[in-house]
């Protein structure tokens, strides 16, 4: 028999020990859990809702439907826009059932509660969906990575696009929770920092139907621009009517700060036509982005994803890869890898995790088409310029977030 020398062994087992595999991976109840809360019927859902679910779904599946030789559980809840209820299945999930991850698309107010609670348990929070810039700023934790937008880098663009064109002085309806007035601060300070001014705000509870007389009020004002903050049906609704009003043609420009392509559906292109706004995500932005979204389409009865769902798959795709290098579902060192793999995917290559778990995408500037630019179904948005990573987030400099010390 062969002899192998002592050293030739310690060096072959030293290798063995340090290559995850599923032999040494250590994966609690032999399963890995993720839940998908959000929306799922109300006046979100059409921004992230079945669509949300569905991404990470496919995320699953293109992974191979286990990581470290273990399978991969995937459960869906609606968290009805209603804090107690989001926070109730948090604590199920966590403490009962033993989830090891939540995608998360909730309202701000939700999403807040529900990241405590990740922190408490030590178990990764991926967002994509949620806006609040707290959840990497104030309220930030090693448990929380934003993987899609967020309330500073929208409004960031937006007020400096407007501000390009001219526009000095601003007007507001907003929706009356956490994600209407982060939006509001933020745009109020880079508005300032222009030298223009806010002239009025207008909130309105979520689920209007009637905008006429926040619209009348802002119409009224005689700012340059209109913005309007929410989303969903709110912001289809108050664009239809805006659009009724003719608010646009008597010369007052009306805007939004953050927008899914499922309104342009649902208001129509001869309503949104020449709004502007920035994204992370167009489905028709490339022969890659166009290729998944032709499957993601083909299962989701031929809606066009927004760019919540793209960031669902990717948030899943980057969890599963950072399970997979960690070794282990184990949720501190799957955060630790969660920041040191960089983030590739369909739609954005390369992209590094800052500390406070911002994923630093480039934001992408679009301008709606009019109906006679548009040559096929979902035809809707022209690119007219790239955000740098560095120019659309908050600096580090400027961040309230413990983990960014020092950077």
């Amino acid at each position: 028999m062969k002899s192998v020398r002592p050293h030739a062994l310690l060096l072959s087992l030293l290798a063995a020990m340090a290559a995850p595999s599923a032999a040494w991976a250590q994966v609690s109840d032999d399963v890995v859990r993720i839940g998908v809360m959000g929306d799922q019927t109300g006046p979100y859902s059409g921004n992230g809702g079945p669509g949300h679910a569905l991404a990470v779904k496919m995320a699953v599946e293109d992974f191979g439907g286990k990581v470290l030789g273990k399978p991969i559980e995937v459960v869906v809840a609606d968290d009805q826009n209603k804090p107690d209820i989001g926070l109730s299945i948090t604590r199920r999930w966590l403490d009962v059932e033993k989830f090891d991850t939540i995608v998360g698309n909730s309202a701000s107010s939700i999403a807040l509660t529900v990241a405590q609670l990740m922190k408490e348990r030590s178990k990764p929070y991926l967002i994509a969906g949620t806006t609040t810039a707290d959840l990497t700023n104030k309220a930030c934790s090693p448990m929380n990575f934003n993987f899609v937008a967020d309330s500073y880098a929208m409004p960031k663009a937006g007020v400096k696009a407007l501000m390009k064109q001219g526009v000095k002085s601003f007007y507001f309806i907003a929706v009356d929770y956490a994600f209407g007035q982060a939006y509001l601060d933020e745009a109020t300070r880079f508005i300032k920092e222009g030298g223009g001014k806010v002239t009025g705000v207008t909130r309105h509870p979520l689920g209007t139907a009637d905008f006429s007389s926040y619209l009348l009020q802002a119409q009224a004002s005689g700012a340059e621009a209109i913005v309007i903050i929410n989303a969903g049906l709110d912001l289809s609704n108050a664009l239809k009517q805006a659009a009724e009003y003719r608010i646009a043609r008597g010369g007052q420009k009306v805007a939004v700060f953050g927008m899914t392509i499922n309104s342009v559906t649902a208001m129509g292109l001869d309503v949104a036509q020449g709004l502007q706004l920035a994204l992370p995500f167009y489905w028709d932005q490339n022969d890659e982005t166009r290729a998944w979204s032709k499957r993601f389409m083909a299962r989701y009865n031929n809606g066009a994803p927004t760019y919540l769902m793209a960031g669902a798959y990717s948030a899943t795709t980057h969890y599963l890869q950072a399970v997979q290098a960690a070794g282990t579902d184990e949720g501190k060192a799957v955060a630790a890898k969660i920041r040191e793999l960089p983030v590739n995917d369909f739609f954005s290559k390369q992209v590094k995790v800052r500390a406070d778990g911002q994923v630093l995408r480039p934001l992408y500037a679009v301008q709606v088409k009019t109906p006679a630019e548009s040559k096929a179904k979902f035809d809707y948005y022209k690119i007219i310029g790239t955000i740098a990573p560095e120019e659309a987030w908050r600096p580090a400099s400027e961040s309230a977030c413990d983990l960014l010390k020092g950077q």
